[in-house]
């Protein structure tokens, strides 16, 4: 299984979507490597950073990208069909966990998903980030406005993000790291509208669907391993 040893800070990033700040030197780096057979063509490479403070979690990405797309400009739009990176995490071995998904601008999509069954209206338990929820989720990007039409070209591109606890833990109670050290998770890069569509993952997925919280990694948290 894959594992991904997530540092302490005391210092949070600063938000500047600045890969190579020195911010970030605490942290590891994932690759995501595992590219799902359904990709065509192209593949961006992509790899992603985590910290976390007494607040909450810091991300940043950095994606090498082309046949870059990106039509979605409010959050909880369907941005997995823009050029996206996400963050799935689940706190908890027996709650649900939550799916962070933002286009190459840092427009949010985001839920609490209880039950991952696929039903007509989504999934068989979850619950949808309102606004107010959305607006709590700190993000940027170093691309700044929608891509429409494709850019086919060559585009890198960062996106930062930071999650606090707080809003975590409205839906699944206090994070108790002192005994929870150890979570799970995944990340993500798509684009399904892109004329490249790929699918790409941190820890395998046995088929196309990123909702399977059976193939996240561990994720462990520095101060308690």
């Amino acid at each position: 299984m894959k594992t991904y040893n997530i540092n302490f800070s005391e210092k949070k990033p600063f938000l500047e979507a600045n890969w190579y700040s020195i911010d970030w030197e605490k942290a590891e780096i994932a690759l995501l490597e595992q590219i799902r057979p359904e990709s065509a063509g192209f593949v961006p490479s992509v790899k992603v950073k985590l910290l976390y403070n007494n607040e909450g979690i810091s991300g940043i990405f950095y994606v090498e990208d082309k046949y870059v797309i990106c039509a979605r400009t409010e959050n909880m739009d369907s941005v997995w069909k823009d050029s996206c990176v996400e963050f799935f995490i689940k706190p908890f071995y027996d709650k649900g966990y939550f799916n962070f998904e933002f286009n190459c601008i840092g427009i949010l999509y985001a839920s609490y998903i209880l039950d991952p069954e696929r039903t007509e209206n989504g999934f068989k338990d979850f619950n949808l980030f309102s606004k107010e929820d959305c607006n709590k989720v700190e993000t940027i990007s170093s691309l700044k406005n929608p891509v429409e039409p494709e850019y086919a070209d060559s585009l890198n591109w960062t996106l930062q993000f930071f999650i606090p606890f707080s809003l975590l833990e409205a839906y699944t109670g206090k994070c108790d790291f002192e005994n929870t050290n150890e979570w799970s998770c995944n990340f993500y890069k798509c684009a399904d509208e892109s004329s490249q569509p790929h699918w790409i993952s941190w820890s395998p997925v046995v088929e196309l669907n990123f909702h399977a919280p059976e193939s996240f990694g561990k994720l462990l948290f520095e101060k308690y391993r």
